[in-house]
């Protein structure tokens, strides 16, 4: 892949040692840097830049009609339904799993919930507060177990109304058999929400054909993830999910007709999006989508694992080294945790940073549950973290790849990391 297609891949940062070199970006997990062709579509579309569905001036049709168009892009992207599905735009995956959890509040009614303890927070919380919520457990490697969730769509005969997954691992990058999981969920009678805010940058998606049993009830997953970080996210829902009653998030834009006494809404999901749309977050969204489009989807994927695997090999027998990864290529998006003995996790990402200017994230990602199974902590011993700001919060360090990585980045990181290992207190020192 090309570095060229990106904004600041040739950035140059000062080291503490005082030279300069190429920013190396190993933190795409947690956002990516814009598509140059984002930034050009952008500016291009700037001079139409209108209000949307309020006017009737030849920017603001234009505007509205490059919005409206932006829904079809995602659903033909995400392989929906245009007649059964419909795409409602918000700011991030956070904000379309909490839209999803307040309007299901009448259809989960007296039913449970299941998430797992693989999920971020994001797909945990909005749930854990709303309802009747239980967990699918993670074996031994941190993988998904599928008897287990089976096990619960039992014990709770019937009474689960939903399955929140994710689609691939924010701490590991293990890729869940979400159309096998549809499929279980199904036969239970529960729906499955795919948080895909990991997976849709990385492989091929598809909701599937809505009569299939291993079809995708809802998707979920943010722009920013996906080289167009200008604050949109899609929720993917059928029609009838929003068909009755109102959004959490009331005002103009959202309605038909109002008087003091009367209130008639608009379809969805007009109605889901109160306020003045960002229709440059959908013009960012739609423009990576087809770069992305043009690139492939399966190439992407294929160069990612090939980075991942190099960088697996190389780190793997560094001294000192803990991997949190089962090394399963072909299962997994371009994410890898670790420690290494005689550091914590902030201390190796500032070293990282301070001399190599490598950009790495650490701590437990917005997924303490699953960091906390990962490395096997009690929950005593959570509570005595929890109850002593002193004690150094456990965490891993994450390195997570873009499609504009390249071999070279990966081995100058293996080859700091290695000299750290064999000089930890040098290194540590440094720092202080």
């Amino acid at each position: 892949m090309e570095k060229n297609l990106i904004v600041g891949s040739d950035s140059l940062v000062r080291l503490t040692n005082g030279n300069y070199v190429n920013y190396i970006n190993f933190d795409n997990a947690a956002t990516t840097p814009p598509f140059k062709s984002v930034i050009d579509e952008i500016n291009n579309f700037s001079h139409n830049y209108s209000s949307i569905h309020r006017g009737t001036g030849y920017k603001s049709i234009i505007s509205s009609r490059i919005y409206d168009e932006g829904r079809e892009i995602v659903l033909d992207f995400v392989g929906g339904n245009r007649d059964y599905h419909t795409v409602v735009f918000l700011k991030n995956t956070t904000e379309c799993i909490n839209k999803l959890s307040y309007r299901l509040q009448e259809t989960l009614k007296n039913k449970v919930v299941l998430s797992t303890y693989m999920e971020h927070h994001s797909n945990l919380l909005p749930w854990k507060y709303r309802y009747n919520t239980d967990y699918v457990e993670v074996d031994e490697s941190g993988r998904l177990c599928l008897e287990d969730l089976e096990f619960k769509l039992r014990l709770y005969g019937g009474k689960v109304g939903l399955v929140a997954v994710t689609g691939a691992s924010n701490v590991t990058g293990y890729i869940n058999p979400i159309y096998e999981i549809a499929k279980i969920c199904h036969k239970y009678g529960a729906k499955i929400l795919v948080d895909a805010a990991q997976l849709i940058p990385h492989s091929p998606f598809s909701m599937g054909d809505i009569n299939d049993p291993e079809h995708i009830d809802f998707v979920v997953f943010s722009a920013h993830k996906m080289y167009a970080p200008f604050g949109i996210g899609a929720l993917v829902a059928p029609k009838e999910t929003f068909k009755d009653g109102f959004s959490e998030q009331l005002g103009g834009g959202t309605v038909k007709y109002v008087s003091i006494e009367d209130v008639v809404w608009l379809d969805p999901p007009m109605k889901e999006e109160a306020g003045t749309p960002n229709v440059m977050g959908v013009v960012a969204l739609s423009t990576s989508i087809k770069t992305l489009e043009n690139l492939g989807m399966r190439k992407i994927e294929e160069y990612e694992r090939s980075l991942t695997k190099y960088a697996l090999d190389l780190i793997q027998d560094i001294p000192g080294i803990v991997l949190y990864d089962d090394k399963n290529i072909d299962e997994k998006v371009s994410i890898i945790s670790f420690n290494m003995e005689g550091l914590y996790h902030d201390e190796l990402a500032l070293i990282l940073a301070h001399a190599g200017g490598i950009a790495v994230r650490n701590g437990c990602f917005c997924a303490q549950p699953y960091v906390q199974k990962l490395l096997k902590i009690s929950k005593e011993a959570m509570l005595r973290y929890r109850n002593d700001e002193y004690l150094p919060d456990p965490g891993l360090v994450r390195i997570s790849f873009g499609l504009y990585n390249d071999y070279n980045e990966i081995y100058l990181f293996y080859h700091l990391l290695n000299e750290i290992s064999k000089n930890v207190d040098y290194y540590k020192k440094s720092l202080y």
